[in-house]
């Protein structure tokens, strides 16, 4: 249940036709969902990019370095957007917190939304070359440039901007979804090197998506997790899961189960020890598990948090992130684990999410941590890109957002 002082997140302000913002009333239909003017919209845009408000900090005080940053990237899906700020409400701690705000899409209602936050600081960024203010040219979607699907020969004759670019599976790029890949690596170099209130900060920052949701305690694995994995041994750590629900109880059973079932086969093959812990309950205390194991795009992308010693040895691998044929920000970045990096992402991950879980409030708060290595059964392998990235100019556009 939302405590009903939160409820004002998620009620909608009453809109009418003399207060629409500057891209007009929601609806559902489509991308642009009214007429705007872009030159209003990129003077606004350049404007917050300029001031860099940070909002409730004479309530809250200034940044400290054992604070959390969380970066939260957001597009306009705005009734995501309203359940993660009721969840980070709700968490312990949030008021030391700063939340950074980054936008790709500008809408006066979602400003109003985030502005309304007065649980911690907040400040609003916004990606400067985003779909909605080029739309008709790059990096949005220029009219000479080739269709996705034309062959290659074909677009040599008509001459359209990016023929000699394909991707390696012969495709042309499609800005709606090149965005998503510039945008997160534009926030997190703007986090790191540029904005004040963040560029000398040394702690943890976490990523997250509009449509997270948190668990009360994020704030306190985080820091436990934090304490229990030096830089040396893990350089990320994970609160994500893809897992729909998280059966801590059933879990359990199914521990005790294979510990069983390996018992009985000892004899025959050499069981190696994994680190997948379950919470157990408990009247007085209980640990949470974590695991640590080789970083993997697909599975420890959601909720994750690193600080500027990881942060710095990744930036320096920027050709590798830019030039790399995969449209995803995460696989890029797994290919500059395996291609780059001198120390691979090593992970630590929360075995309970601490994104999507909304009960188990028995198993919050943990007082410490109970970790262990995974079981390596084989080696990752390298693999080529999901491509939408041959676009010379992607590259271009994204190695110039990069600072060292």
């Amino acid at each position: 249940m939302v405590p009903v002082v939160l409820h004002k997140f998620l009620a909608p302000k009453p809109k009418n036709g003399t207060n629409l913002g500057l891209n007009g009333s929601y609806n559902n239909l489509g991308y642009f969902k009214a007429t705007f003017n872009i030159s209003d919209i990129k003077r606004s845009i350049a404007q917050y990019n300029l001031q860099q408000t940070v909002y409730n900090e004479d309530l809250f005080g200034p940044l400290q370095n054992d604070s959390i940053v969380i970066v939260i990237q957001i597009h306009d899906r705005i009734t995501y957007l309203r359940h993660l700020i009721v969840s980070l409400a709700q968490a312990r701690d949030i008021s030391q917190a700063l939340i950074v705000f980054s936008h790709d899409y500008y809408d006066e209602e979602i400003n109003t939304l985030v502005q309304s936050v007065d649980f911690c600081k907040v400040i609003q960024i916004f990606y400067p070359f985003s779909i909605q203010t080029h739309p008709n040219e790059f990096p949005g979607e220029d009219p000479g440039d080739c269709p996705r699907d034309i062959k290659k020969d074909k677009a040599l004759q008509l001459k359209c901007n990016n023929a000699l670019y394909s991707d390696l599976y012969g495709h042309y790029r499609e800005a709606k979804f090149t965005q998503t890949k510039h945008h997160w690596w534009w926030k997190v170099n703007r986090v790191f090197n540029q904005l004040d209130v963040t560029r000398n900060h040394s702690g943890l920052v976490l990523f997250l998506e509009e449509d997270h949701y948190v668990a009360e305690d994020f704030i306190h694995i985080l820091r436990l997790m934090s304490k229990t994995c030096s830089d040396k041994i893990c350089n990320i750590l994970s609160l994500g899961t893809y897992l729909k629900t998280y059966n801590y109880y059933g879990d359990s059973k199914k521990k005790e189960a294979l510990r069983a079932k390996q018992q009985s086969n000892k004899k025959i093959v050499e069981v190696q020890p994994s680190w997948t812990f379950q919470v157990l309950p408990s009247l007085y205390q209980h640990p949470q598990k974590v695991e640590i194991t080789p970083w993997i795009s697909s599975k420890h992308n959601m909720g994750m948090a690193f600080n500027r010693t990881t942060w710095n040895e990744v930036v320096k691998c920027a050709a590798f992130f830019c030039k790399y044929d995969d449209y995803n920000w995460d696989w890029s970045l797994q290919h500059i684990s395996q291609n780059c990096l001198k120390q691979k992402l090593q992970a630590m991950v929360a075995k309970g999410p601490r994104q999507v879980l909304r009960s188990a409030k028995r198993y919050l708060f943990p007082e410490y941590l109970i970790s262990s290595y995974a079981a390596i059964l084989k080696k990752n392998k390298l693999r080529k890109g999901n491509g939408g990235w041959g676009d010379h100019r992607d590259h271009k556009l994204c190695m110039s957002m990069t600072i060292t």
